[in-house]
């Protein structure tokens, strides 16, 4: 992927990658069981991704405006410990956790797709949508992903992210 060399500048400043859920690291679409019980697709790619900034000593965090169990276990399965649910006010949420890190919000990539995300994504270092986005977000956000919300989105930032920053040899070397 080809990024202007300004979005390169703020990526190697990125020490915490937030991302909404729903139309990120999902495809948007909501799956609910006769039952009422709810059913999340989350990508195996995105899911590794995560683990691989992590051992990078990247910080990551979910922050998503509905509230699902699902969330919690593909949190708790990836070792993400800063998972925000039912958040209205999401770029607060991302201030209130900068400051307990210690991290200014420049220091940060924030991944949405729909409105409640507008906000963050206009005051973070790097602000990032999907494709299948709506275009209005387009217009916001620093970076669109080549990949589909849902269909190796989170992939495609963390990878960036892990070779921007010179991380991704050493990425490699576990699997070589």
């Amino acid at each position: 992927m080809a990024l202007p060399d300004a979005l390169h500048d703020r990526i190697r400043n990125v020490r915490l990658l937030a991302v909404d859920v729903d139309g990120v690291m999902t495809d948007g679409r909501l799956y609910f069981q006769a039952d009422g019980v709810e059913i999340k697709a989350f990508h195996v790619q995105d899911g590794h991704g995560l683990k691989l900034l992590k051992r990078a000593g990247f910080h990551v965090a979910v922050i998503t405006g509905r509230d699902s169990p699902m969330v919690s276990q593909r949190a708790a399965a990836l070792g993400i410990t800063h998972v925000f649910q039912g958040v209205e006010d999401k770029l607060a949420t991302l201030k209130g956790l900068c400051q307990r890190l210690d991290l200014s919000l420049d220091q940060v990539a924030y991944c949405g797709d729909d409105l409640p995300d507008l906000a963050v994504i206009r005051r973070v270092g790097v602000g990032i949508t999907v494709p299948n986005a709506p275009d209005y977000m387009h217009t916001h956000a620093g970076w669109i992903t080549d990949a589909l919300g849902g269909h190796g989105a989170v992939r495609e930032i963390c990878d960036t992210l892990l070779m921007t920053q010179g991380h991704w040899d050493a990425a490699m070397d576990t699997y070589l």
